[in-house]
């Protein structure tokens, strides 16, 4: 008689308790915070291997040709998932942090030259959403994913985190298929393939910046009314910078002539999603938008949390990889991905002052 599964063979629990003894044989050998440290940092792997399964099943639905409605959720739905996980491992840091500076350093020699620079997971993720490479931070002198290749050569652990990469990297990225779905998004009622399509987003664009004009001055004249007319000219300024940044930034002025429409049009409907969000048609793009938004603000939160973490162990001590230890960390503070979706929030108009929307019934809305 076949013997029926038990919770301990489903999750192999055999296996996965006696994967926690370094570079020693058994963990007999090990110190109590070094045995904390490890299934730390294991755990973090583990959430991250969830984190690149759910990024893939969002990317792979974002990606489809044509993205029905009842699509949008599921979408949804699985970046919610990686948003949760990495605030709970933003929380995990709480538990990481009860190693204290003399108790680490104990073990810490037998690390080098290993360092948490080398999860190849993390660098995956950061792949599969789309970060520019030109935006890597040298580990050193040294591009970060040549040295994970270098390391790849010696072991069977580091070949399979180079053939992680190199997948990584032949792989649609999230930003490349949200950029493919919000092209195709109708912009007062305009699609891409529309003889007038152009004209149509630029007529959206001006409306909407000619409506910011009035809601800038009318601001400005506000602020001069209650911090006095003595700062009329420093404000004017400001207002009128976040003029030209907003009129720059929607019409794609800082990217190529070539690739300057297509650009245009997608920034012009992450405007259009989050202006006339209420309506029905725009109600889960909207919420899409917020959450890749919240993903990232989570993930700027764990780089954060982890140099801290870091620095507050071990201060300013070089890495046990020969990094500058936490200020290689707080460099890759200024990664960003998604840079649109964060930009746009400069150039949004409150509901009162939005210019009128036409073809409103496509957008399900009754007016």
């Amino acid at each position: 008689m076949a013997s029926t599964p038990s919770y301990w063979d489903y999750l192999k629990l055999d296996q996965l308790l006696d994967l926690q003894s370094g570079l020693d044989e058994t963990e007999d050998g090990l110190l109590p915070d070094e045995l904390h440290f490890i299934i730390v940092h294991q755990v973090y792997e583990l959430w991250f291997k969830l984190v690149i399964r759910s990024i893939r099943l969002a990317r792979d639905e974002l990606a489809k040709p044509t993205v029905a409605e009842e699509v949008i959720p599921r979408v949804a739905h699985h970046l919610r998932r990686v948003s949760r996980i990495l605030s709970l491992c933003v929380d995990q840091f709480d538990v990481m942090e009860t190693l204290t500076p003399q108790d680490f350093l104990a073990f810490r020699d037998k690390l080098v030259p290993s360092s948490g620079f080398q999860s190849f997971q993390m660098r995956e993720m950061e792949i599969l959403l789309g970060l520019d490479e030109s935006q890597r931070i040298l580990y050193g002198k040294v591009d970060p994913l040549e040295h994970i290749r270098e390391m790849g050569r010696e072991t069977n652990a580091g070949r399979l985190a180079w053939k992680r990469i190199v997948q990584a990297r032949s792989e649609l990225s999230v930003l490349e298929a949200l950029n493919e779905w919000l092209y195709r998004t109708p912009i007062q009622g305009s699609q891409p393939d529309d003889a007038n399509d152009e004209q149509v987003v630029t007529d959206f664009l001006e409306a909407y910046l000619d409506a910011a004009d009035k809601s800038h001055d009318a601001g400005l004249e506000r602020l001069v009314a209650a911090l006095g007319e003595e700062k009329r000219e420093t404000l004017q300024v400001r207002v009128d910078a976040t003029r030209t940044h907003a009129r720059r930034f929607l019409f794609a002025e800082d990217i190529d002539e070539g690739e300057r429409p297509r650009i245009r049009r997608i920034r012009a409907a992450v405007l259009f999603i989050e202006s006339y969000r209420e309506l029905p048609l725009l109600a889960w793009p909207r919420l899409l938008l917020d959450l890749i938004v919240q993903m990232e603000q989570q993930l700027l939160l764990f780089r954060n949390r982890h140099a801290r973490m870091v620095e507050r162990i071990i201060g300013r001590r070089p890495g046990t990889g020969g990094s500058e230890g936490v200020g290689y960390l707080d460099k890759t503070l200024s990664y960003r991905v998604f840079v649109d979706l964060w930009a746009i929030r400069t150039a949004l108009l409150p509901k009162s002052a939005l210019p009128p929307l036409e073809n409103p019934k496509l957008y399900g809305f009754a007016g």
